[in-house]
């Protein structure tokens, strides 16, 4: 009888610890689901095909780390960002252009007069050309159809971006993107600038990609060329903008890079 009552005491406790472990894990999948559900976002069936005909946008999301290198009159520029919280640094032989994640900072290394671009918007200014399509996966963006564009005999379709206020330091600014009707490749972007004082706000600039390269599995930019406009419509090339040694991966860039250096001076 003794022997009898430890038996089903024991399979009464072995019941229970598998009861729980049962409950435990439905808790956690219910929990995993809910997570999932959250961080899975929709956008419209035009840029899906969009983000996909450049290596889909889950595989973007995936890459916490993007590198790559412009030549500049001064010498080579090396652009490194964090994927996941912006942070970002710009560094030359002559100057640095950093983002700690709430402010941008400066280093002038010669003491010369810098003439490049402002550097409170310039330390994510080509980034954020460069990863066109991707970058307009990110929050706090509405999307529309725009009007297409028609160059050199070919329509391109447009997808028109606007931002909700305060998204970015100029949430007043508008984007198109234009794609090939048949491949779905980003061609074109127009764009509002905001940030130039003296120059028409709702006027559309215009920049080309028509030059690609797989890195670790996404089509990215190989060359970004600059057009002139009017009348809301490109006109010529300009010089184009060149990236090399493009780097992108699955491991967070080195956090110290970012902070301010000693000698650097915050951006208001």
């Amino acid at each position: 009888m003794k022997h009898l009552f430890y038996t089903l005491s024991l399979a009464l406790i072995l019941f229970s610890c598998k009861t729980e472990t049962k409950t435990e894990a439905k808790v956690e999948a219910d929990t995993t689901k809910k997570m999932v559900a959250v961080k899975t976002k929709t956008y419209p069936e035009k840029l899906t095909k969009v983000f996909d005909a450049h290596g889909g946008v889950a595989l973007w999301k995936s890459m916490k780390s993007l590198e790559f290198t412009q030549d500049k009159p001064d010498g080579k520029e090396v652009t490194i960002t964090d994927l996941n919280n912006r942070k970002a640094l710009l560094k030359s032989e002559n100057y640095a252009i950093g983002f700690d994640g709430q402010k941008p900072w400066f280093l002038n290394k010669t003491g010369k007069e810098f003439k490049g671009y402002d550097p409170k918007f310039g330390y994510n200014l080509m980034f954020y050309f460069y990863t066109m399509p991707f970058i307009l996966s990110d929050d706090g963006i509405k999307f529309s159809d725009a009007e297409s564009l028609t160059f050199e005999g070919v329509t391109y379709p447009g997808i028109k971006i606007s931002y909700d206020n305060g998204v970015g330091a100029t949430p007043e600014d508008i984007y198109i993107l234009y794609y090939n009707p048949e491949t779905f490749k980003m061609e074109w972007l127009g764009y509002t600038v905001n940030f130039v004082p003296g120059i028409d706000t709702k006027e559309l600039h215009f920049r080309r990609y028509s030059d690609w390269q797989e890195v670790n599995g996404l089509i990215l930019p190989k060359t970004i060329t600059g057009y002139g406009f009017k009348d809301d419509k490109p006109t010529t090339p300009k010089a184009p903008n060149t990236f090399t040694d493009v780097k992108i991966t699955k491991t967070a860039p080195e956090a110290a890079q970012f902070v301010k250096p000693e000698k650097a001076t915050f951006v208001e």
